[in-house]
């Protein structure tokens, strides 16, 4: 390689990094204002196995309250679900609400064996995609949200949370007055 074309070559590289970092943060500002600049929950709809209707603008209006979109095809999901079980469990004598929200994509049959014969003790939903599309377009799973008595999201989980951080910030938006 000649002098000249390694004189090119590093001159490149910085103009590279700038170029990434400028892409990075389009990307990161585009996911930003996308959902994270949205800080009420939207106003949706869920449809429970049993055909009730619940609603984040009537039903879960003034409640803290969990949405934790997931799949029984989801390996991360079926792992979690014992813990936001326990999770649901010691935190719903002080007024925790919980909707599980089954992927559109999840056949019927399986997530109504799957509450059946785990006996989930909170509300589980079936999407039609709505609701996934309304909280910022979610396709990964799980994803769950924590939401606090006047509607705000405290937090997104991607992935399974770190509970002892979930477990503060429930109580601590059900300790708020």
């Amino acid at each position: 390689m000649s002098e000249n074309s390694q004189v090119s070559t590093r001159s490149k590289s910085p103009l590279r990094y700038i170029v990434m970092a400028i892409v990075a943060g389009v990307i990161a500002c585009t996911g930003y204002f996308a959902f994270g600049g949205q800080q009420r929950v939207p106003d949706a709809t869920f449809t429970l196995l049993s055909g009730q209707k619940v609603s984040t603008s009537t039903d879960l209006k003034g409640k803290v309250y969990l949405i934790n979109f997931w799949a029984t095809s989801c390996e991360t999901c079926m792992k979690e679900m014992p813990e936001m079980i326990n999770t649901y469990n010691r935190f719903k004598g002080r007024g925790l609400e919980f909707v599980a929200v089954a992927m559109n994509y999840d056949a019927p049959m399986y997530v109504n064996n799957y509450a059946q014969t785990r006996n989930l003790p909170f509300k589980v939903a079936m999407d039609d995609g709505s609701a996934a599309k309304q909280f910022g377009n979610v396709q990964l799973t799980p994803t769950t949200f924590v939401v606090d008595k006047n509607g705000k999201i405290l937090k997104r989980y991607v992935g399974e949370p770190t509970f002892a951080e979930l477990d503060a910030l429930l109580d601590k938006a059900l300790n708020a007055a």
